[in-house]
């Protein structure tokens, strides 16, 4: 099996414990390092993509901007990177901001069992996106991804339902300003 199945089993401190292929890992719902990037626009507005049908689990189902694992012996900081780059086609700096354990019951009879590091980054610029990842993106307002998931929480990924708070609570404390009403959206793109 080559590297680029295998990827880290990691104990709940995120130390190193060994490497298996990918799918066994889901199967098994192992403990494994994962990243999950959100990126904003300069108005605020999060950048999700909604997950190409093809994707072994999350198809069809909106996220932040992308989220992977990284390679045995790739920095989480770069394999972030790289993913950016493969998925939608840009690079943006990101920053760190926090960590979190979870696990997770998906389609397929897939456990997602993950230790995640969750970055941020601002862009505005052209995306490129990957068809063999991505369906399709959209920037929206905090306000409108919150109605959305309040409405239609079966749309979105558990990782990304499950890191939202935190990520509202980071951009909460940026400046932008968010009222605490929950009007509908301008955009039909989740119904």
């Amino acid at each position: 099996m080559g590297a680029e199945q295998d990827i880290v089993l990691v104990n709940e401190k995120d130390e190193q414990v060994g490497l298996m292929e990918k799918m066994q890992v889901h199967r098994e719902g192992l403990l494994h390092r994962a990243f999950s990037v959100f990126v904003f626009d300069r108005k605020g507005r999060m950048l999700l993509q909604k997950r190409a049908p093809t994707k072994y689990h999350g198809g069809n189902l909106w996220s932040n901007a992308c989220c992977s694992h990284p390679y045995p012996g790739e920095l989480i900081e770069n394999a972030a990177l790289r993913r950016l780059q493969e998925e939608l086609g840009f690079v943006a700096p990101l920053h760190k901001i926090f960590e979190f354990v979870y696990k997770a019951n998906v389609e397929n009879g897939l456990v997602e069992h993950e230790y995640d590091h969750v970055f941020v980054g601002e862009y505005e610029g052209p995306i490129l996106m990957n068809e063999k990842e991505v369906a399709e993106y959209c920037y929206e307002s905090m306000n409108d991804i919150k109605w959305m998931m309040k409405e239609q929480p079966e749309k979105f990924t558990t990782w990304f339902k499950l890191a939202f708070p935190s990520i509202e609570t980071w951009w909460a404390g940026k400046g932008w300003s968010m009222t605490n009403d929950l009007n509908p959206p301008e955009a039909d793109k989740f119904k």
